[in-house]
C-alpha cells in the first residue's frame, strides 16, 4: 500500500485528489491535526514518511516546502500542483502524453503538475511543433474558456453567491498578457515566442475549452494532415483525438472526466484546433493522479473517470 501525503488538501485542487485517493485500495492518505498543518517540523515528517507527497499551495509556500524537503535530504517522490515549478530544470513537466515524457516522469522524483490552460495548449501545439508544422518562431494565439472552479474557493463563492446575476457574463482576464501558464506554453512547446493568450472565465461550475486558431498559409500541412499527426500520436494515456460534425462545442462536455478530446475543424484557408476536457480533471486532479500513478508504476489511469 503506498502512503500519500496531500499538502494543502482543503484547497479545491487537494479536495479532488483527495476524494479519488480516498476510493483506492492500494492508497493511504497520511493526515495531519488541524494545527499541524501550518507546522513546517510536522510537514517535513509527513513527507519523509510518504511514498509521495502532492503540495496544493500557493507559489510561494510550495517553494519554501521543496527548499525545506532539499535541505533537510528527503528523500519521498513529490508532485507539485503550482505554478512553482513548472520551468524548473529540476522538475520533470507532467504531461505524459508529450513524446519521451512519460518515461521521464516514471523516473522522476520531483514532478510539475500542469497548468490547466497550459494542458490544452500543449497537447494541441507541441506534436505539431515537433511534426514541423507549426515553425518554433510561429506567432500563434491561444482562446480558452474555463469554468468558475478554476479560480478557487474565492472565484467558486463568488460565483455561487452571485444572487444578482452580475456574473452571468463570459468575464476575460489575463489582459495583461502575463498570464502564469505562459512561461510552460512556451518552454514544452519548443516556441520562440509566447502566444497571445486570452482566458476566459464563465458561469459554471466545470469545464474547459482551449482553441488555437492558425492559417493554412501559415503552417507545413493541411487540415486532413494535421488529423492524422494526432491520431498517430495520442495512442496511449487519455489523451485522444476524435472527429466530430457537432456545430456548437460545449466547454463542460469533458466536465467530471479525467480525458481530454482534441479535434480539428476548418478549410483550405483557416485551421481550428479545440481540446476539451475538465479543468479539475484533466486540467489539474485528474492529472496529479495519472503522474503520481506513474511515478509509483501503477497503470496510470488507475483511479480517474475517463
Amino acid at each position: 500500500m503506498f502512503k500519500i501525503f496531500v499538502d494543502g488538501k482543503n484547497g479545491t485542487t487537494g479536495l479532488e485528489i483527495v476524494s479519488r485517493l480516498e476510493k483506492r485500495e492500494d492508497v493511504r492518505l497520511i493526515s495531519l491535526k488541524e494545527e499541524e498543518r501550518k507546522v513546517l517540523g510536522a510537514r517535513l515528517d509527513a513527507i519523509a514518511s510518504s511514498d509521495l507527497t502532492i503540495l496544493c499551495l500557493p507559489d510561494p509556500a510550495a517553494k519554501e516546502i521543496v527548499q525545506a524537503v532539499k535541505e533537510a535530504g528527503i528523500g519521498s517522490k513529490m508532485i507539485d500542483a503550482s505554478t512553482a515549478h513548472r520551468v524548473d530544470p529540476t522538475f520533470t513537466y507532467g504531461f505524459p502524453e508529450i513524446k519521451g515524457q512519460r518515461e521521464k516522469i516514471e523516473s522522476a522524483r520531483f514532478v510539475a503538475n500542469p497548468g490547466c490552460h497550459a494542458s490544452g495548449f500543449i497537447a494541441l501545439v507541441a506534436p505539431l511543433v515537433e511534426a514541423g508544422v507549426i515553425q518554433k518562431d510561429a506567432l500563434l494565439s491561444a482562446y480558452s474558456l474555463t469554468g468558475y472552479t478554476g479560480g478557487g474557493k474565492k472565484m467558486i463563492a463568488e460565483y455561487e453567491e452571485d444572487d444578482e446575476g452580475a456574473l452571468v457574463a463570459p468575464r476575460p482576464y489575463g489582459l495583461t498578457q502575463n498570464h502564469k501558464h505562459l512561461p510552460e506554453m512556451k518552454a514544452v512547446c519548443g516556441l520562440e515566442k509566447s502566444p497571445a493568450f486570452i482566458p476566459v472565465v464563465s458561469s459554471y461550475p466545470r469545464g474547459m475549452l482551449v482553441s488555437v486558431p492558425l492559417f493554412a498559409e501559415e503552417i507545413k500541412a493541411d487540415l486532413g494532415a494535421i488529423k492524422e499527426i494526432y491520431r498517430a500520436y495520442y495512442q496511449k494515456g487519455v489523451v485522444r483525438y476524435k472527429d466530430t460534425d457537432e456545430a456548437f462545442l460545449s466547454a463542460a462536455k469533458k466536465a467530471g472526466r479525467d480525458d481530454m478530446e482534441i479535434s480539428a475543424f476548418g478549410n483550405e484557408e483557416r485551421i481550428l484546433l479545440t481540446a476539451t476536457f475538465d479543468n479539475l480533471g484533466k486540467g489539474a486532479s485528474g492529472a496529479a493522479v495519472q503522474n503520481m500513478n506513474l511515478m509509483l508504476g501503477v497503470e496510470e489511469t488507475t483511479g480517474l473517470t475517463i
